[in-house]
């Protein structure tokens, strides 16, 4: 679904190959309350940062949990849809709301026929960290 897709750009009508690349809790890394997913999107980094209250609005609505796998395909459906409105103006990061989170959420579920229907994430490379492959530093880290 949208954990890798290709999508032609409304504006330069160039393709342009999304892959899901990872999850970070954002916390950790810039002291946000979201959730960041990296996207590669032709090569280039992009993140869609999801504010981790959507998950407590889920749970309350609904009684579900936004998993990472769901997490990941509902920020690919977002970047598609950004991306094929003209809306992706080649921002490195594009940061959800609540309800646009809920929205994609419901959206995402009801394409794939149900939450045991996502697809699981792939292992992007198995013996490679993941703080090499998203090309961050971790807190504490020294400099390379």
């Amino acid at each position: 679904m949208y954990e890798e897709f290709t999508v032609t750009d409304r504006w330069t009508g160039e393709p342009l190959h999304c892959v899901w690349k990872g999850t970070i809790v954002a916390i950790a890394t810039r002291h946000a309350d979201a959730t960041d997913i990296r996207f590669a999107v032709n090569g280039k980094p992009v993140w869609i940062a999801l504010p981790n209250l959507a998950w407590v609005e889920q749970k309350r609505r609904t009684g579900n949990v936004i998993t990472d796998a769901l997490a990941a395909q509902i920020a690919g459906r977002y970047l598609k849809t950004a991306i094929e409105s003209g809306y992706d103006n080649g921002r490195e990061i594009y940061t959800m709301t609540v309800d646009e989170v809920l929205d994609h959420a419901n959206a995402v579920v009801r394409e794939a026929g149900g939450t045991t229907r996502l697809p699981s994430l792939p292992i992007i490379h198995q013996n490679e960290q993941p703080e090499k492959e998203l090309g961050i530093r971790l807190p504490g880290e020294p400099a390379a």
